[in-house]
């Protein structure tokens, strides 16, 4: 049987994982600037992609705190819930790069399928039975349910196919949250979300690698013909689905999140090009020339498209933006934060950690 979240925006002490990266970082900034009632505990093993200097705007904040932990490290992940008293996670912790779980698939097995479990068994021990007022929400990917053809779109009841070692931990570890709803009774909610694009994402994804490359005029690799085709959700649209279904959502349900916007790779590569061009009064087309087809990578799924119509529905969601504005804000916030992105580029960010936390 399940129940609805409670609305009411009662003390929360939220443990939200991988938040120095990404998504993850949009999600911490919203909720410590909307909702001053929750301490956030940001825990992030801070890998490569992982950057607090994506958050040095709220880190003074009195209810933001941050945690160096592998969620693969069980022992400390249970200190974690007993030090802050956790009664709330929302796990985005995760190698997330398809080319590099290519080349490694073990670090995926081991972060996203035994972190995962890890995380949900350190809060099962710590709630001990007593589920009310707590949620553990598990934000993963639309790549668990493979490659669509031509037509059609994913849904939440769409089985899963996974066609890397990615996506194949990533559809493993929503099972064992799965798992624990039906076997514990354990209160979850599961997301599943298309390609985000937006400031602060690093620079080996697609939109931002291809930014930087032609601000420097760098070849641009295209896998295959650029025919592949991904739906585009602005970060911060995201984050703010992520905010209504922690509050809103029914426990035991899974919500797509998409953002209605699907490209052709060698259509949005164009996009980025007459955007950067523009922006650096270069000549329509100027860019072009730096695109550099490449073999097609390996299990490179065709198609994905995500029908988000039930998260619309029930709480109301939808994208604020059309792809080509949010491309317009990405491609300028970049060009605005060359710092940001040098650092990263030159691993410079990876000292962050060193200068700010440590005595």
């Amino acid at each position: 049987m399940y129940f609805q979240v409670k609305k009411k925006k009662m003390k929360k002490n939220i443990l939200i994982t991988g938040g120095a990266g990404f998504i993850g970082s949009h999600v911490v900034r919203l909720f410590v600037n909307k909702y001053p009632n929750y301490q956030i505990i940001n825990m992030d093993k801070l890998t490569y992609a992982g950057n607090l200097a994506n958050l040095n705007d709220i880190e003074d904040k009195e209810n933001y705190n941050f945690v160096k932990c592998d969620i693969c490290d069980f022992d400390k992940v249970k200190k974690v819930f007993e030090d802050y008293k956790i009664d709330n996670v929302i796990h985005l912790a995760a190698e997330s790069h398809v080319d590099r779980s290519i080349k490694d698939p073990f670090s995926f097995a081991q972060t996203n399928v035994m972190g995962t479990l890890s995380l949900l068994q350190a809060a099962k021990l710590y709630w001990n039975g007593d589920f009310k007022d707590k949620l553990f929400y598990h934000v993963s990917t639309d790549e668990v349910y493979g490659s669509l053809g031509k037509e059609g779109f994913f849904l939440e009841s769409t089985a899963y196919d996974p066609h890397s070692p990615y996506s194949a931990s990533k559809a493993s570890s929503d099972h064992f949250v799965r798992s624990f709803q039906d076997t514990y009774q354990f209160p979850t909610v599961i997301s599943n979300c298309s390609n985000n694009y937006g400031s602060y994402q690093f620079p080996e994804k697609l939109i931002p690698l291809f930014i930087n490359n032609i601000c420097n005029n760098e070849p641009l690799p295209v896998y295959g013909k650029g025919e592949n085709v991904r739906d585009w959700l602005f970060v911060d649209d995201h984050a703010r689905a992520i905010d209504i279904i922690f509050h809103d959502g029914r426990l035991g349900e899974t919500y797509n999140i998409g953002g209605f916007n699907e490209w052709k790779n060698i259509d949005l590569i164009k996009i980025i090009i007459k955007t950067v061009d523009g922006l650096l009064d270069r000549p329509e087309g100027f860019s072009e020339k730096l695109i550099t087809y490449v073999t097609d990578r390996a299990g490179h799924d065709l198609r994905y498209a995500i029908d988000s119509t039930k998260l619309k529905d029930e709480l109301g969601w939808e994208p604020s933006l059309q792809f080509e504005e949010g491309i317009a804000k990405t491609v300028q916030w970049y060009l605005e934060n060359k710092s940001w992105l040098e650092g990263v580029t030159s691993g410079k960010y990876q000292n962050y950690y060193q200068e700010m936390y440590t005595k």
